[in-house]
């Protein structure tokens, strides 16, 4: 259905032999425009790279040769970049049983509108980052349970893999580090054998490492976000999300416990661990919330069912769902 060329006799006798005619059935729509990043995203040095030359930025999504109905609305991003072989099947748990229908362990639905689906494989994604050292990126792939990618690391001095989420713009052959574990003595000796903030964060503070937060710089735009010292990240895990670093709070609290304040994209003011984790950049994948699947079998694909309003039911069938819902 969706080849890229094929080939076409030519209609003319005259010409002694055939000559290739490619067809394209997917083709790039008008670019989009997109929303220019905040001020005080960019205004920091170590913030990953932005476009930020005018408020018209532009991007492109792949459209197709309307062969069909569902593929006459179909708009994809543009991911060429992405794994087209299978996953990492050792970092891999398939996904089986109620845990695709929205139930419970009772059996009850709790969740509406959630059933079928295609087969699917959980990817184990490493949201801790602990291990210290250089990583290598070898792929970026698509995760067919999140909107951002992901990426399969290979820790240098042990050779084991872990997927992590892929920051916008990472690619296969760049080097990650996470420094939640401390400062490594090569780069403290790098430093005169004293901390300076300034150096530290020109050497540490690069798209994918994985810091605490009081090693973050001001203005810095950050996603994988913990909330305290011994978890993995919980905020700004989708795709094209992150979160900025407002202040650092200097008092110690009741508790012993120091505080970082972030800000999240929906505007709202989160205090934080100072030794909660935090990746550089921005979340994989911003342009996910473009795409329009085409059609209503694509979502059932996506384990999603159909959604009826509640105006457009018999009465009596609408208490029952509501009943339901609030019991459960």
């Amino acid at each position: 259905m969706l080849q890229s060329r094929i080939w076409q006799k030519p209609t003319c006798q005259c010409l002694l032999r055939w000559s290739p005619v490619s067809r394209k059935y997917a083709t790039t729509v008008e670019p989009i425009r997109a929303e220019p990043p905040p001020p005080s995203a960019t205004a920091a040095g170590f913030a990953p790279p932005v476009t930020t030359e005018s408020s018209n930025a532009t991007f492109a999504m792949r459209t197709y040769k309307p062969r069909t109905p569902g593929v006459r609305h179909l708009r994809r991003p543009i991911n060429d970049h992405l794994w087209k072989g299978r996953p990492f099947l050792p970092l891999t748990i398939a996904k089986k049983g109620h845990g695709k229908g929205g139930r419970n362990n009772s059996g009850r639905v709790t969740v509406r509108h959630r059933g079928g689906g295609h087969k699917r494989r959980i990817r184990t994604v490493d949201f801790m980052r602990m291990t210290p050292g250089p990583h290598l990126v070898e792929r970026i792939e698509h995760d067919p349970g999140r909107s951002a990618h992901i990426a399969l690391l290979t820790e240098e001095a042990t050779g084991r893999k872990s997927y992590i989420v892929a920051a916008e713009g990472m690619r296969a052959g760049d080097i990650v580090h996470s420094y939640r574990s401390g400062i490594p003595k090569d780069l403290l000796d790098s430093m005169g054998g004293a901390v300076d903030p300034g150096v530290l964060a020109a050497k540490t503070a690069w798209r994918g490492n994985c810091l605490p937060l009081h090693m973050v710089p001001i203005g810095t735009m950050v996603y994988n976000v913990g909330s305290a010292k011994n978890r993995g990240a919980v905020f700004c895990r989708s795709a094209g999300t992150y979160a900025v670093v407002i202040s650092k709070d200097d008092h110690t609290t009741k508790g012993g416990e120091k505080y970082v304040i972030v800000r999240l994209q929906s505007g709202e003011i989160r205090k934080v661990s100072r030794e909660a984790c935090a990746t550089i950049g921005v979340a994989s994948n911003p342009h996910y919330h473009y795409r329009q699947l085409g059609k209503a079998g694509r979502s059932r694909w996506l384990n999603i069912r159909p959604t009826v309003r509640g105006v457009a039911m018999n009465a009596g069938m609408c208490l029952t769902i509501l009943t339901s819902t609030f019991s459960s």
